[in-house]
C-alpha cells in the first residue's frame, strides 16, 4: 500500500464527509511533544562490541569504508530475515515503518519482539499513523516492557478505527495529517539493517491469497549501518514522534494464538514460515555472500515541509535521486508502483530521450493497482511519456511466469499480484532501492529513505529482475496505436501474451467496468498533487 491510500476512497465520499464535518468541530487536537515529554535517545555507540557486530567485523575491515549489501526480492525471505535479525539481537532493536500490521505475520514478528524484550533488548519502535487499522494496536502492548518504547509519528487526534470519523478528522486537519512518514527501516544491535520498500504485513511478504506486493529489501552490514541508525535517531527524537503513553497502553497480554482460525481460512500455514532458515542465517554462515560497495544514503529530514519552504536546514531525497537520473547516459530502468510525475520530472525524462538514452518504466496496471486514485493520476501521463520516447510496461495481476516476481507459483495463481517496490537502475552501474515512489506525494509530501548503491553487480541483479517482469506473459506493453489519427486524440493499445499467443487490447484492461469507471471519475478531480 502507499502512503496516500487514505485518500483513495475519501475522494469518492468527499461530499458526504464535508456535510458531516461540522459534527466533529470539537474534536480534540492531537497529543503534542509538550503534553508528553520524552527523553531523547540515540543508537548503540559501539556496535562492533556486540556478537552480531563481530559477525561482520573481519569482513568489514577487509573492505575499508565500503559496506556489505544483499538484495532480498522474495517476500517470504523478507519476513524470515526480520524474524532472524530480531532473534539474533542482544542489545538494541530499532524499527521504523509506515505500516506495521496486526495480522498473522505482524503478530509473529511482534511475538519475536516480545521475546527480545524479555531477554532485556532495548527496543524502539516508530510507526506512522496514516494507515492504522483495528488490530494494529496490539503493538502497543509491548510498551509494558521496561526496555520497550513505542512512538507514533504525527498521530491522528481521533484514535478509533471508524473510516468515517478518520476521514472527517483528516479533512478538518488536512494540512497537518497529510504529512506522513513513509520510511521503512530496521536496525539490529547497530550492526545489521534492512532498508527498502516493504512494510510489515501479510501482503508485503507475499503470503496473502487476496493481495501480494512485489518489493525489495536491502540487507546492510558495515559502516553504512551507523548512518542508518543516525537517521532513525533523527526521526525518533523529532517533535512529531509522540510517545505511546499519550494514547494509553494496554496491559501486557498473555501469549496470543497466532495460528488460529484466520490461518485455516486463508489456507496458509503461518507456522511453516518459521520452519526454514532465511537469508540472514545464510549470510552469517557465509552461504549467501554480501556484495561490498560504496553507497549514498538519501533521505528526507523529519521536518521535510519546513526544509522545502526554506524554513529549516535539512535533507530532501528528491535532489540526489533526480541528480542520479540526470547523469544517466545509456539506460534508465524504473520500477515504481505509482507513477505520477511532476512537470520537472517529465522534462527530465524528455531530456534523457533527446540524448538517445533508453528509458523503460514498469508500473502497475489498472487491473493490478490497489490504489485507483494513483492510477487515475498516472493515466494523464501515458501519452506524454510515450511521445517522449519512454517504453512503458504495466504489470498484470495474474502472472504467466513467476520468475523474478518474488512469490511462489502457488500464491501467484490467485491473481492478486501488484508492484510495491521502488527501484531505479542507472546505466546498470548504480541502483536506488528505498521507499520513494516516482510520484508527487513521495517528492513533496511524505518523508522517504533509500540507498543509491554503486555496484554494477547489484545493478545487474535489479536489471535482471526488471527484464523478467516485463516479459510479455507478465505485463502489458503500452504503445501508441499506429492507427491514431494525425493531429487527433491518440489511441493507446496494450500488448500482452496469453497461452503463448499475442493479445492486443484497444481498451484498457481492468477487473471490471466499475473499476474502470472509478479510475475515470477520479481522474477528473484536482487531486494529482496529492498522489
Amino acid at each position: 500500500m502507499r502512503s496516500n491510500e487514505h485518500l483513495c476512497h475519501r475522494a469518492l465520499v468527499a461530499v458526504c464527509i464535508l456535510l458531516a464535518a461540522c459534527d466533529l468541530s470539537g474534536c480534540a487536537s492531537r497529543p503534542s511533544h509538550a503534553d508528553f515529554p520524552k527523553k531523547a535517545s540515540i543508537s548503540i555507540e559501539h556496535p562492533e562490541d556486540t556478537a552480531l557486530g563481530q559477525q561482520f567485523a573481519a569482513e568489514a575491515r577487509q573492505h575499508g569504508d565500503a559496506s556489505g549489501y544483499r538484495i532480498i526480492n522474495m517476500g517470504i525471505d523478507g519476513f524470515r530475515a526480520r524474524r532472524e535479525m530480531i532473534s539474533a539481537a542482544r542489545k538494541t532493536l530499532d524499527l521504523q515503518y509506515y505500516i506495521l500490521r496486526g495480522d498473522e505475520t505482524g503478530r509473529l514478528l511482534t511475538e519475536e519482539l516480545r521475546h527480545a524484550a524479555e531477554r532485556g533488548v532495548r527496543i524502539r519502535v516508530l510507526v506512522d499513523d496514516g494507515d492504522t487499522k483495528q488490530g494494529d494496536q496490539q503493538l502497543l502492548q509491548l510498551a509494558a516492557y521496561p526496555s520497550v518504547e513505542i512512538r507514533i509519528f504525527n498521530p491522528y487526534p481521533y484514535r478509533g478505527h471508524s473510516h468515517v470519523l478518520r476521514n472527517l478528522t483528516f479533512l478538518l486537519n488536512k494540512s497537518q495529517l497529510d504529512y506522513r512518514m513513509h520510511n521503512k527501516l530496521m536496525v539490529a544491535d547497530g550492526a545489521a539493517a534492512l532498508i527498502g520498500g516493504r512494510n510489515i504485513g501479510n501482503e508485503y511478504f507475499q503470503v496473502d491469497p487476496q493481495s501480494q506486493f512485489a518489493d525489495e529489501d536491502v540487507f546492510v552490514a558495515g559502516r553504512m549501518v551507523g548512518q542508518l541508525s543516525h537517521v532513525f535517531d533523527l526521526f525518533w527524537n523529532s517533535d512529531l514522534a509522540i510517545p505511546a503513553a499519550a494514547f494509553g497502553t494496554e496491559s501486557r497480554s498473555e501469549h496470543e494464538d497466532v495460528h488460529g482460525s484466520r490461518q485455516k481460512a486463508s489456507g496458509i500455514d503461518y507456522t511453516a514460515l518459521l520452519a526454514t532458515d532465511g537469508p540472514y542465517s545464510g549470510i552469517t554462515v557465509g552461504r549467501i555472500p554480501l556484495v561490498w560497495a560504496h553507497a549514498q544514503l538519501v533521505y528526507d529530514s523529519p521536518d521535510k515541509k519546513k526544509v522545502e519552504k526554506g524554513g529549516a536546514r535539512g535533507r530532501l531525497i528528491e535532489l540526489p535521486v533526480m541528480a542520479s537520473a540526470r547523469e544517466v547516459h545509456s539506460d534508465l530502468l524504473m520500477i515504481t508502483p505509482y507513477f505520477v510525475p511532476s512537470s520537472d520530472d517529465l522534462q527530465l525524462l524528455q531530456s534523457l530521450s533527446d540524448r538517445q538514452t533508453r528509458v523503460r518504466i514498469l508500473t502497475n496496471s489498472l487491473e493490478s493497482n490497489p490504489q485507483i486514485a494513483a492510477q487515475s493520476g498516472y493515466q494523464h501521463y501515458r501519452v506524454p511519456l510515450l511521445r517522449a520516447g519512454a517504453e512503458l510496461y504495466e504489470i498484470r495481476s495474474l502472472l504467466g511466469n513467476t520468475r523474478g516476481s518474488g512469490e511462489t507459483a502457488r500464491i501467484s495463481r490467485y491473481g492478486h499480484y501488484a508492484l510495491h517496490g521502488k527501484m531505479y537502475v542507472f546505466d546498470r552501474q548504480r541502483v536506488f532501492i528505498g521507499s520513494m515512489n516516482f510520484d508527487q506525494r513521495s517528492e513533496r509530501i511524505n518523508t522517504e529513505i533509500g540507498l543509491i548503491i554503486g555496484s554494477p553487480e547489484l545493478a545487474q541483479q535489479a536489471a535482471t529482475r526488471f527484464d523478467e517482469m516485463v516479459k510479455p506473459e507478465n505485463c502489458f506493453h503500452v504503445e501508441l496505436s499506429p492507427e491514431s489519427p494525425a493531429g487527433g486524440a491518440p489511441h493507446l493499445v496494450w500488448r500482452t501474451q496469453q497461452a503463448g499467443q499475442e493479445v492486443v487490447y484497444s481498451r484498457e484492461p481492468a477487473r471490471s467496468g466499475w473499476q474502470r469507471f472509478k479510475a475515470t471519475l477520479l481522474s477528473w478531480l484536482p487531486i494529482e498533487h496529492e498522489l
